[in-house]
């Protein structure tokens, strides 16, 4: 059975005309995979580009990174509903999750195996070639990296991996060890799997930085042994007094709050290591003597989810990555603007997640 040529989808025509309108289905040339969206999640990347975000728009139409007509959404998951030619792995009804990256495979980064670092930086969901999630249907096109989930994987499992990865991509780089303690801000549904995932690593400590009770309240569950909230206390202060007066050695930024940034030097204590994984809604104004004159930090980047998928998948399996109570939300493609209100402004929202329309 061949699919239809029209389908329903979220189209980002620029930050302030997105539309719920027919669209041409993708269809699946060689080395490609058409899935039947089961399920998109919405990234605080997706809120802040529908409010002209920086990051996305750039300060022109020159500079920006959002290529309209588009279809957001790279939290995606969906199963096999067409096989290109050359494709083995796969069958039909597989349920199945791509890596949010479509690389180039001819970039320097990509012929030496660093595919998230690829410098057409392709990201589904912001470019026409790359369309996303918001849909009945999604193309993963030949050199993106797709994984075939457990057939125990529920649809919000599945749709949970993206952001999952990119918060173990960010322990990572942190690299943790035993003796660290470790801060990280914002407990949306990154920082709170990036509190599980540090706490894996059984280190002295986990300290999680939030301003919403109900968040602060799901870190103690995900692995944070004290919880702080900026609006009530000094937290550099706080985490002195946690590290008899040292600071912590470990900093990870998930909140996005360009404030974060002083706060995280604040905290950290000589040769501390900061991790920026937020994406920043505005410049960010801080003290740069901090980093060298000061406490002789590694400042660290963390991009995407480099190599991290498997790892993911195998721990949600297993039971040591959890998953229950991260999805709040669900709602049909149709109502996206009540979706996105929600997940910016609905104090319980975490992760709402976008269906198709029955």
């Amino acid at each position: 059975m061949s699919l239809p040529e029209k389908m329903k989808a979220v189209v980002t025509y620029t930050a302030s005309d997105i539309r719920y309108e027919d669209y041409p289905v993708p269809q699946a040339g060689p080395g490609e995979l058409v899935l039947k969206v089961k399920g998109t999640g919405i990234c605080a990347g997706d809120i802040k580009c529908t409010h002209g975000g920086i990051r996305f728009w750039g300060t022109s139409p020159e500079t920006a990174y959002v290529e309209g007509p588009c279809i957001q959404g790279h939290e995606f998951c969906g199963t096999v509903e067409e096989i290109g030619e050359g494709v083995t792995g796969y069958e039909k009804g597989d349920l199945v999750v791509a890596e949010q990256i479509l690389p180039c495979g001819e970039c320097e980064f990509c012929r030496t195996g660093q595919y998230w670092m690829c410098t057409r930086s392709a990201v589904f969901g912001f470019k026409q070639y790359a369309n996303g999630g918001f849909a009945e249907y999604v193309k993963v096109p030949k050199g993106c990296k797709a994984h075939k989930l457990p057939k125990t994987f529920t649809v919000e499992q599945a749709a949970l991996v993206e952001p999952i990865a990119c918060g173990m991509h960010a322990v990572e780089q942190a690299g943790i060890r035993h003796d660290d303690v470790v801060v990280i801000a914002g407990m949306g549904p990154i920082g709170l799997s990036m509190a599980n995932v540090a706490n894996l690593a059984m280190p002295k400590c986990v300290i999680a930085i939030e301003v919403r009770p109900e968040r602060a309240a799901m870190a103690k569950e995900f692995g944070a042994d004290v919880v702080l909230n900026p609006l009530e206390c000094d937290v550099a202060e706080e985490v002195k007094k946690l590290t008899g007066g040292l600071g912590c050695t470990v900093y990870i930024e998930a909140s996005g709050n360009p404030k974060s940034v002083a706060q995280g030097f604040d905290c950290l204590a000589n040769h501390g290591r900061f991790v920026q994984m937020g994406v920043m809604s505005a410049l960010v104004e801080t003290d740069f003597n901090t980093i060298g004159d000061g406490k002789e930090l590694t400042i660290i980047g963390s991009h995407l989810s480099a190599l991290v998928y498997p790892a993911v998948i195998r721990g949600i399996e297993k039971g040591l990555i959890r998953t229950d109570g991260l999805v709040t939300h669900t709602f049909p493609l149709s109502e996206f603007k009540k979706a996105y209100e929600t997940a910016e402004k609905d104090p319980a929202a975490l992760k709402v997640v976008l269906v198709p329309d029955a």
